[in-house]
């Protein structure tokens, strides 16, 4: 029901905002602020999103949560395509969501109304697993039909 509503009163808000503005300075003003607000959003945008890209690698290189970092990568998405929609109201939302702080405050608003599940692991990559007992050796096999009862040669193997 609340995305309904949203459908309809955002350009319904667009719309006043639009009359109102374009009443006060003119078209051509408008349509001008429309453009500059579009081109300033997706230059910040572009920077903002490489810095969240570059905050995402690092929480899995470092095996820390990624979640925050996962959610700032979203807002500055959204961000992008509210900046990129004309009209002021999209474009007060958008250039909110390029705020680190505004950011900072919906995730933690949004992750008190949502369970979020965390897992840690403490265990070690290395690039050869080392055997619990020296006496044990680690291998894969397969059973092999042998045609030959009498040969012990495997079938598919030659004996030379």
């Amino acid at each position: 029901m609340w995305l309904f509503v949203l459908f309809i009163a955002v350009p319904l808000i667009e719309i006043a905002l639009f009359i109102q503005v374009g009443g006060a300075i003119g078209l051509w003003a408008t349509l001008a602020i429309v453009v500059i607000t579009a081109l300033i959003g997706t230059n910040m945008m572009r920077a903002q999103g490489a810095a969240a890209m570059r905050d995402i690698k690092g929480s899995f290189n470092d095996m820390r949560d990624p979640s925050e970092p996962l959610a700032h990568g979203a807002m500055i998405l959204f961000s992008g395509a509210l900046l990129l929609t004309p009209g002021f109201f999209t474009d007060t939302v958008g250039f909110l969501l390029l705020i680190p702080a505004f950011r900072r405050a919906a995730f933690q608003s949004l992750k008190s109304r949502i369970k979020v599940q965390t897992f840690e692991t403490h265990t070690t990559y290395q690039s050869r697993p080392t055997p619990r007992d020296p006496d044990v050796i680690e291998g894969e096999f397969r059973e092999v039909d042998q045609t030959n009862k009498g040969d012990n040669t495997p079938s598919g193997w030659t004996r030379h």
